[in-house]
Formats: structure tokens, sequence, C-alpha cells
């Protein structure tokens, strides 16, 4: 242990403490506002749905927090406990290439963390979604998911993970920069791909059908100037009651999503509305602006590690005796959210402020009294709570609450 041990174990009990805080904040104000319905929902919502979705936040929360709290425990054990340095030493003791030493050392650390987050992965499906009747996955559809997932993560994250070991041994000091421009331009390629290549192989994509709603969204698109490779349905039922809407893809492969329980419960003004609000991302250059924000913090990170990875006590004071690239790699991916966290609140504000700029964008484009009541739908139906804490919300939400959302289109 040296100083820097310290450091780490103060930023991991500070973000964990707040977030533990807030937790408790959220649970306690959502409880307290279950008895009755918000005043400017009373006419739209159900006190039988207020207090479901009520329940299934404090419910979500309480999974949260075991989640954590099984994410300290191992974290501590992989780093300070000598796990890492056991695995590593293990897979050395073969005799193996540095990069492949490395390749399958950091792959046995996912396996096993992917292992531990099962039972909750489990449980979440089968217990808690099944108990507020969103589950719609059967255990062999559970259990093909997650083989499908390994597969994927081995066929295209270990090559991508051997290539960057072999950067960081072999181009010298500056090796950060050409891995960030690896990573960024993986990532956009993996983006264009994504739509025809990989979503395929869990849903299947039914093109919308000819009809009033395909004609009044041909219509949006080109009022507001927008291509896409096609509308299609998914079938997310076959997982999930929950419902969604969303673009993917990049460039000429751009595809416009809905989930088949979207739209069976919304009418076709209300999808035009909530697709408006979609198509307000791209047409505000919100996509854009995440990438660029993301570009910028993934080079910062990695300027970071180049720097790390030279001194002795970023090792020594994680648990791990011997130094090695793809080490360096592993503990800086496990440790940084303790010192990051604090970004959260600050990259959520964003997010909601680019919501709120989408709805402005739908209510030119489309009638915002139709985004709302789509909206309100959506919030009963994925039995989202209309009364969270107002400090959690401000910390973690990505979207503004119902109450300020449904007010600011209000004013449209």
């Amino acid at each position: 242990m040296n100083t820097f041990t310290y450091v780490f174990l103060i930023a991991l009990f500070l973000s964990y403490a707040v977030q533990f805080w807030l937790s408790t904040r959220q649970s306690a104000y959502v409880l307290k506002h279950r008895p009755e319905v918000p005043d400017d929902f009373k006419a739209s919502v159900s006190l039988e749905a207020h207090q479901k979705a009520a329940d299934y936040t404090i419910e979500k929360g309480k999974l949260g927090d075991i989640d954590s709290v099984i994410g300290i425990v191992f974290l501590l054990l992989f780093t300070l406990g000598g796990g890492i340095s056991l695995l590593f030493d293990f897979w050395a003791s073969f005799d193996l290439s540095p990069i492949l030493s490395g390749v399958i050392s950091l792959g046995s650390v996912f396996i096993i963390m992917s292992v531990l987050e099962l039972p909750l992965s489990i449980y979440q499906t089968f217990v808690v979604e099944e108990k507020y009747g969103f589950n719609k996955s059967t255990v062999k559809q559970f259990i093909t998911d997650q083989l499908m997932q390994l597969v994927l993560v081995a066929v295209i994250g270990l090559p991508l993970l051997a290539l960057i070991l072999w950067v960081m041994d072999e181009i010298g000091q500056y090796w950060w920069v050409w891995t960030w421009a690896i990573l960024i331009s993986f990532s956009l390629l993996l983006s264009w791909l994504y739509p025809t290549l990989i979503a395929p192989l869990f849903n299947k994509f039914t093109p919308l059908e000819d009809g009033s709603l395909k004609d009044r969204i041909q219509q949006l698109l080109e009022r507001c100037g927008f291509s896409s490779n096609g509308i299609y349905i998914m079938d997310g039922s076959k997982r999930s009651g929950h419902g969604n809407a969303y673009f993917t893809g990049m460039g000429s492969n751009k595809r416009i999503v809905f989930f088949d329980t979207l739209a069976e419960s919304l009418d076709d003004e209300e999808m035009e509305a909530v697709l408006a609000h979609e198509l307000g991302h791209f047409k505000r250059k919100h996509v854009i602006k995440m990438l660029v924000a993301s570009s910028v913090m993934s080079l910062i990170s990695l300027a970071v590690l180049g720097w790390l990875i030279t001194e002795p006590w970023f090792f020594t004071g994680l648990g791990v005796t011997t130094e090695s690239n793809a080490a360096a790699l592993l503990l800086f991916m496990l440790v940084s959210p303790a010192f990051t966290s604090f970004m959260t609140p600050i990259s959520a504000y964003f997010q909601r402020k680019f919501e709120f700029e989408a709805d402005d964008f739908a209510s030119e484009h489309a009638k915002a009294s139709k985004l709302i009541s789509g909206l309100v739908k959506l919030y009963e139906e994925n039995a989202s709570t209309l009364t969270p804490d107002p400090l959690f919300s401000a910390y973690h939400y990505s979207h503004p609450p119902a109450a300020i959302r449904i007010a600011h289109l209000n004013k449209a």
C-alpha cells in the first residue's frame, strides 16, 4: 500500500457514499408521494399505475444498491486483494507472448465479472421484471442472448484488444494517440454496421407497412429534410413489455426503429411527435456534440493512462506486483469510475438540455399536445415514476423529470 492506495480508497468511498445517499433519497421521496397522483397527471394516469411505478422504482433502486455493494467487494478483491496479480501470473506461467497473455488475462477478468453479474441479471429479469409484467423473455431466450453477447465480445473485442496491446508495446511514448484514433475509428465503423449486421442477430426488423402512419412519417421526414435507410418495427415484445423508439446507424445507413410495443400503444399522431423529437436530436447536432465530447474525454483518459503506465506506484498502489501494459489497461478501466463519478451530473445536465431542445424541435414539426400524450403513455407503460427526488434526478437523469418536461412542452 502507498499514498495512491489511500487516494483510491477515499475516491471509492466518496463516490459510492454519494450514490447510496442519493438512492436513499430517491426511495424515500418516491414512497412519500406514492399515495396520490400528482395534480398535473390526475386526468391521464390512474392511481394504480402511479403506485406501480413507485414500487417498481423503489425495487429497482434496492437492486441497484445490491449491485453496487457487490461491485465494490469484487473491485477490492481484484485490486488490493491481489486477484489481478494472481490471474496475470497464472497466464504468464504458460510462457505465452506478452500480447496473447495480456489478451487472455483481460478476457478472463471480463468473463469472471460477467459470471458474477449473472445471478443479479437473472433476478432482475425473471423476478423484478416478471413481477411488474414487463418480462417476456423465456429462459431459452435469456441463455441464447448471453451466449450471443459473449461470442460477439470475443469475435469483435479480443482482436481489438490485441491490436491495442500491440500498439502499446510497439509504437512508443505516444501510443495513446494511436490507440485513441483506433478506438474512434472502430466506434464509427461499428455504429455504421450495427443496424444491418449486429442488431438483426438479436431482433427481427420488419419494414413499416404502407398506410397512414408510414405516409405521415414520410411527410415528416420530408419537412425536416431527413433521409434514412428505412422505417422498421422491432419485435421488442419478445423480451420486454417496455416501449421505445430510436435511430441507429450513420450516414446512408441510418434506420428509424419503433418497438412493436410502442406502435401498439400510441396513435399515428403520437408516433409522429415521438419521431419528431428523435429527429430533433439529429437536426440540432446533439449526436455530433456527444460524439465530440466523448472523443475528447477518451483522448484525455488515454493521455492520463499514458502517464500512469510509467509510474510504479500506480501498479503497487492497486495491488499489482508485476507491471505490464495489459495490467495497466485493466486497472485503469476498473478504478477510473471512482475518480470520474463527479462528471455524471455534468453529463446529465447537458443531456437534459438536449432533450428540451429536441422537444422544441418536435413542437415545431408536430403537435406538442400529441408529444405530451404520447410521453404520458410511455411513462405509464414503462412504470417510470412521476415523482423522482429532485437531487437524484439532477445527478442521474438524462431526461428531464416528467412534470418539468411536460410543463416545458405546454409552453409550446
